[in-house]
């Protein structure tokens, strides 16, 4: 039997697939940044990732998502400008994998906007859960910074809160559309924004790039932003939103060990001991948002 034949197998490898590919975006802009301004980068691999989707759409033939503007245009806010944006500017002042440990929250966060927007009522040990990872999240910033809270910290926090709002936004969207369509509709509705914003950075945003940023700078634009969904959105729609988001959970630990290889930064096992501390945070919440 193949793992075609078996749904749920094949909708968590392919989950998978689309964190490991998530997972590289911080140390991916850490590079990227070698070459680009925070803003071009933002602008730009949006201006990327619309061109795919929209030769995405014109070859499958896609027809208009009427009535979802709105809806795809908010999403868009988030996820193609607002996490990119936040995140750029958080990577220049701290390593990829402390930034890892910060968004090893993402997955409560976007439980958290889950159970807001959709009006469900998880119990008390949710919300405890939510707490406790925040304050995990928030002791090991302080403690890394000399105790003291950097404003990369803030940015970082700040994307990861409205990155979870925009995975949220996708998620009500694929209720009506496929999970891969409705990034790539997000990407269109915003193209005018991605347009105007590379036109404004383009002649201070590019700087000298090496043959590294600029791979970087595909892999945000294709990868990041566009491929990574893909997988991530089919993995959920294949084998069941609840059991493949557990996958996410390795994310963190992916991009520690990315950063190590592609970076050459140090991971001490003070990192090591907070990612599995918020990890296990995580999976207790989104447990008992589900009991």
């Amino acid at each position: 039997m193949s793992l075609a034949d078996r749904p749920q197998l094949f909708g968590l490898a392919l989950g998978l697939v689309g964190v490991l590919i998530f997972s590289a975006t911080l140390p991916m802009t850490h590079i990227a940044l070698n070459g680009f301004s925070p803003a071009f980068i933002t602008f730009g691999r949006a201006l990327v990732a619309s061109v795919a989707a929209i030769m995405t759409l014109l070859i499958l033939r896609r027809p208009l998502p009427r009535g979802h503007f709105a809806q795809l245009f908010a999403a868009g806010l988030c996820v193609v400008f607002a996490f990119p944006g936040f995140s750029s500017i958080a990577m220049q002042t701290i390593p990829a994998s402390h930034g890892a440990v910060v968004l090893g929250l993402l997955p409560l966060l976007t439980a958290i906007f889950a159970a807001i927007v959709d009006g469900e009522r998880p119990g008390i040990l949710f919300w405890i859960c939510g707490i406790i990872g925040a304050a995990l999240v928030i002791g090991f910033s302080v403690r890394q910074n000399g105790f003291t809270l950097e404003a990369g910290d803030l940015w970082l926090f700040a994307a990861a809160v409205i990155v979870a709002l925009g995975y949220v936004l996708l998620g009500r969207l694929s209720r009506s559309l496929s999970g891969w369509e409705a990034i790539c509709w997000a990407l269109v509705v915003t193209l005018p924004i991605s347009l105007i914003g590379t036109a404004l950075t383009i002649s201070s945003g590019i700087q000298a790039p090496t043959p590294a940023a600029l791979g970087a700078f595909a892999y945000l634009g294709l990868m990041s932003m566009f491929g990574g969904f893909i997988f991530w959105n089919a993995g959920l729609a294949i084998g069941g939103i609840g059991r493949v988001a557990q996958v996410q959970l390795m994310q963190t630990f992916f991009t520690l060990g990315i950063s190590a290889m592609l970076l050459g930064e140090h991971i001490g096992l003070e990192t090591i001991a907070f990612a599995l501390l918020v990890a296990f945070v995580v999976w207790l919440g989104r447990k008992a948002r589900h009991s």
